[in-house]
């Protein structure tokens, strides 16, 4: 295994990634891509993994080790100048395929296991979202209606690590049928970090079409979730990829929290119509000197009665 630069690398990359890493190159922000070239498995290395757990491996994935094994690809972003890791992704080797919860939490004895988790009256109480349905209906059952049967902790499945999911949970690739042999139908399930489980896909092919195209951005899984994402990997889902995030309740109410607001209504100056006052007509200067001198003359006749009383 060894690091190299994606320009030395560029036709093989482009057949293992489906051109996602021209993609990324070309996203702005995006500082480095970082590809890890690992040689393929060897097939004695997939029949000792299948003797081991006594189980099979899905051709898809089978196919897929023979080209590599296992799959590793980073990238960062700039802010200030300084690269921040950002997007991961991660397909485990054949060697660190290794089963979960086949052993004890902690080496005492008696220690409680995953198994324990396992409540057969427990019914499936987690409520789904529209779009987390409309997906396992598209990936699964071609409409019939019903839901997944979980997986189960215990000996009656078979539960292996595909992606570490950087400590955010973990893709697991699934034999729900375990008992008496074990089954060679497998499914592709996230379990996240409240132990809970959330169906991806029915084959490693429709999950690995799901990992490319969401570009290994932080807690991707959680899209198919009933609580989705967390708001800060809801920026960078808007940044970078947002074909990804569910917008059709937005589309359809947008009138109702839109504000309309029109910036030529807005900042169009209002003309204020000007009222002429009127003035009263000014008199002319001969009528206010006759009118002055009639009323002086009636008061003069007035006070002239007067002594003569």
């Amino acid at each position: 295994m060894e690091e190299k630069s994606s320009a030395s690398i560029k036709p093989y990359l482009d057949k293992l990634t489906l051109g996602v890493t021209r993609i990324l190159e070309t996203s702005p922000g995006v500082a480095e891509v970082t590809f890890v070239e690992k040689e393929p498995a060897e097939r004695h290395t997939i029949i000792s993994w299948e003797q081991k757990n006594s189980c099979i491996l899905p051709e898809d994935l089978k196919n897929f080790y023979l080209m590599t094994d296992g799959f590793q690809m980073t990238w960062s972003v700039k802010t200030d100048d300084t690269p921040m890791p950002l997007g991961s992704m991660v397909i485990n080797s054949v060697s660190k395929l290794c089963r979960l919860g086949g052993s004890s939490v902690y080496t005492l004895p008696n220690a409680p296991t995953l198994a324990d988790l396992e409540d057969d009256t427990d019914e499936e109480a987690e409520s789904q979202s529209v779009f987390q349905m409309f997906h396992e209906d598209f990936f699964l059952f071609s409409g019939n209606g019903d839901k997944p049967e979980k997986p189960h902790f215990d000996s009656r499945s078979l539960i292996f690590e595909l992606d570490p999911c950087n400590g955010n949970g973990k893709v697991c690739l699934v034999y729900k049928h375990a008992k008496p042999v074990v089954s060679p139908d497998t499914e592709i399930w996230f379990l996240d970090r409240a132990l809970y489980w959330h169906f991806l896909t029915k084959t490693f092919s429709a999950y690995y079409r799901l990992f490319i195209t969401h570009l290994g951005l932080p807690q991707w899984q959680y899209a198919f979730t009933s609580y989705g994402v967390s708001p800060q990997a809801k920026q960078w889902f808007n940044m970078y990829k947002p074909i990804t995030i569910n917008t059709a309740p937005l589309s359809e109410e947008a009138d109702s929290f839109v504000n309309k607001l029109d910036p030529n209504k807005v900042f169009k100056s209002k003309n204020k119509t000007l009222v002429i006052k009127k003035k009263p007509p000014s008199q002319p200067a001969g009528s206010q000197k006759s009118h002055t001198s009639m009323t002086s003359s009636k008061t003069s006749s007035l006070a002239g009665n007067s002594s003569r009383k």
